[in-house]
């Protein structure tokens, strides 16, 4: 979407109509452009906290996405019971992707 050169992306997954992810790039009007830059830099330092993004399968989606340039910082690893990875999107927010448990 699109307001004057304020610009932002919203996904939702059409089975969860009434969750919905925004993604923008820090800028005016929201913040002046001092403010805007500082965040951008912490942005792409890794210093803000991840976004989690939840699969069924992390070593096929870390193989697709891969494959795709995603840009990992962690490759799968098994920790805490489950699988999970590590990649920056193309702003460099940070995410982490982790494979769901199996039920018992």
């Amino acid at each position: 979407m699109k307001n004057g050169d304020y610009r932002w992306l919203t996904v939702q997954h059409p089975e969860q109509p009434s969750l919905q992810l925004g993604l923008f790039r820090p800028q005016a009007p929201v913040l002046d452009e001092a403010t805007a830059q500082s965040a951008r830099e912490l942005v792409a330092k890794g210093a803000m906290p991840p976004l989690v993004l939840t699969v069924d399968d992390c070593r096929g989606a870390y193989d697709r996405m891969l494959a795709g340039g995603v840009e990992f910082t962690q490759e799968p690893i098994d920790r805490f019971g489950t699988v999970d990875a590590g990649f920056r999107d193309p702003s460099g927010n940070g995410w982490k992707m982790i494979q769901a448990r199996r039920s018992k």
